[in-house]
């Protein structure tokens, strides 16, 4: 049998597993499941005859050598600072390697050995980055077939919960990890690009510069800068272009108060706070506000950030406890991040059956014989429950089909990679589709930029 070594059994592996287990008999293979707490992966394979499950410590050099030199491919869904270490022993075994994570530096480096070996190590095969890339390309390659230019491409994902399970103030739960939503946008300034003009938005301002966006069916959404949005600009070929413009997507409202946590300083991640395991919900906040012998935690907030009693976004910090005099950090030599990141998980986690949804929005603007057009495009996938994910769907599915296009030999471009190119796009958007993720396109009058962000 062909052996599959899955290192990782996180939130984002249940469809993953699912549909390799699904072709395991028709595809001749074998699953084994790596990870040092093994009872999660258990769960999700329940003892089928066609895999196994190993407690396998990726810190531990001789068991992770090992573990990858008995496979016949490797899926790595560990937390991103592992993949180099796991796609150096790949490389000294002669195997490839898929993974959803950007593409690191350390990555990058493994570039010549990995295509002297002719080894793959596909990366970026999530949803984004992943299915955005591929929807991207295929769009943009058939504007450019057809003798289009491109001259316009703006992109926005959300993770966010599904409205039948939307049942607090912030629309919003966590349906990934908690820490990159806490610290999203941190580390430098967003930068993009608008009618050839290069624009900046500093962290500080990050949150106050949205734009709307509406997906039919679903409502109104806003989106926040990415930090990087020229990070693909050569590799989609996009060298020419005006605008140029990724975003992440949140309900209306969110980001506005977000700013709040920002001003504040509770998202920060460099610093740690003394004594913060004993320290209540309600201490926290009173630490980042000025001292008064006689006004309350409260007041201070508010008149710190001039925010009125019957504001929504009042209610939405309240919503969230952190004026509690009861609860207790609990956490030890925590940063502020890290504090803000367990308040939130006591109202964002979702519950058994809640849902989540991915929310995937393309622009494109395009000049033909003379005429300038416009094309949009939108993906929404809603999820089953707690486990089984739109977040893990749309993840998962695509490292499991990239991963059985490397075995059978329909991908064989060598190297480091990235999904965007027809052979690896085309017939993983055509599966996908099987499983509800496709995207509905409208052509509509030419908008150009978006004059909030002029």
């Amino acid at each position: 049998m062909r052996k599959i070594l899955v290192i990782g059994s996180g939130k984002s592996t249940s469809y993953l597993l699912k549909y390799l287990l699904d072709k395991s008999t028709s595809e001749n293979l074998f699953i084994t499941v790596g990870d040092i707490n093994i009872s999660s992966a258990q769960s999700i394979l329940k003892n089928h005859t066609n895999s196994n499950v190993i407690q396998l410590d990726v810190f531990n050099d001789k068991e992770r050598s090992n573990a990858i030199k008995n496979a016949d491919i490797v899926i790595s869904m560990l937390p991103a600072r592992f993949h180099g270490t796991v796609a150096k022993d790949c490389i000294l075994h002669n195997k490839h390697m898929v993974t959803a994570s950007y593409v690191s530096p350390e990555m990058k480096a493994l570039e010549g050995k990995a295509k002297s070996k002719g080894i793959i190590l596909m990366n970026e095969i999530g949803v984004d980055p992943g299915i955005d890339h591929m929807s991207a390309m295929q769009v943009l390659d058939k504007i450019r077939d057809k003798g289009g230019n491109i001259i316009l491409f703006e992109s926005f994902t959300g993770g966010l919960v599904a409205p039948e399970s939307d049942n607090n103030l912030w629309n919003y739960k966590f349906t990934w990890n908690p820490r990159n939503v806490v610290t999203a946008g941190q580390g430098g300034t967003a930068k993009f690009i608008q009618e050839n003009s290069y624009k900046y938005i500093p962290y500080h301002r990050l949150f106050r510069r949205t734009e709307f966006l509406d997906i039919e069916g679903f409502g109104r959404f806003e989106a926040y800068a990415n930090r990087d949005s020229l990070k693909y600009q050569n590799a989609y070929g996009l060298s020419n272009v005006r605008t140029l413009y990724r975003g992440t997507m949140r309900r209306v409202g969110f980001s506005r108060a977000w700013n709040i946590f920002v001003t504040l300083g509770m998202t920060d991640d460099s610093f740690t706070i003394e004594d913060s395991e004993n320290m209540s919900y309600r201490d926290f906040t009173n630490a980042f506000l000025p001292y008064s012998h006689k006004d309350s935690v409260e007041l201070k907030l508010r008149h710190e950030l001039k925010i009125d009693q019957d504001d929504v976004v009042w209610d939405k910090l309240v919503e969230l406890d952190i004026f509690n005099p009861d609860k207790k950090v609990v956490l030890k030599n925590a940063t502020p991040a890290q504090i803000l990141q367990k308040i939130l998980m006591d109202s964002w986690t979702l519950s058994k059956d809640d849902k989540d949804m991915i929310v995937m929005y393309h622009k494109f603007g395009y000049e033909l014989n003379g005429k300038k057009y416009q094309l949009d495009a939108n993906m929404v996938v809603i999820g089953e429950d707690q486990r089984y994910t739109a977040m893990a769907k749309t993840v998962g599915l695509p490292v499991a089909i990239a991963t059985l296009a490397i075995l059978n030999g329909k991908i064989t471009s060598a190297g480091v990679q990235i999904p965007i190119t027809k052979e690896i796009y085309e017939p993983i958007l055509q599966e996908l589709q099987q499983f509800g993720i496709l995207f509905k396109e409208k052509e509509v009058p030419y908008l150009g930029y978006n004059p909030l962000n002029n």
